[in-house]
């Protein structure tokens, strides 16, 4: 069996484990947005926010949290900024020793970013007959909120996801 529930946790903490450890202080940036890092860090303790245009997106505290993987990816800035809420300390996986020399550590990154598209589409699929039926703003906008919070942790949204505006913005273009 090769899924993810065949790798023992043991394994995969002996994989983050061969990770170099950064830590942070309450207060500092971890990621700032626009910056180009190659990293990708895997919270090991501590807690963070999400910041994006100035807007708390996500407050995150569990150990395993991956930030900055779609930019490590993707090879592209970041588009959130995330700052230590505590001291908190990180694995960092960079691109300059690609992924793929962790399968392990990959699979997980993989997983996370699955589970994240997965909650997306399930909004996205509550969503169109929600707009095909006239639903208000105020109902469709409680939908794209939680794919955006979906999407949020990466600091990805509709904007950065292709759309070249807020399809959803009082002043949004109208076909």
């Amino acid at each position: 069996m090769s899924s993810m529930h065949s790798i023992s946790n043991n394994t995969f903490q002996q994989s983050l484990a061969a990770l170099p450890l950064a830590t942070y202080r309450a207060g500092e940036t971890v990621l700032a947005a626009g910056s180009a890092t190659g990293r990708l860090l895997i919270l090991k303790e501590g807690a963070v926010t999400v910041v994006k245009k100035g807007i708390e997106i996500a407050k995150l505290t569990e150990p395993g949290e991956v930030f900055g993987e779609l930019s490590a990816l993707l090879d592209q800035p970041h588009t959130a900024e995330v700052r230590a809420l505590e001291d908190s300390q990180f694995h960092v996986a960079s691109t300059a020793v690609p992924l793929t020399q962790d399968p392990i550590v990959l699979l997980y990154v993989a997983r996370v970013l699955a589970r994240r598209v997965d909650s997306a589409n399930r909004a996205v699929i509550e969503l169109e007959p929600q707009v095909q039926a006239g639903e208000p703003t105020s109902v469709t906008g409680k939908t794209v909120d939680r794919i955006e919070e979906s999407l949020g942790a990466s600091g990805g949204n509709l904007v950065y996801g292709g759309y070249p505006y807020d399809p959803f913005a009082l002043n949004a273009p109208r076909n």
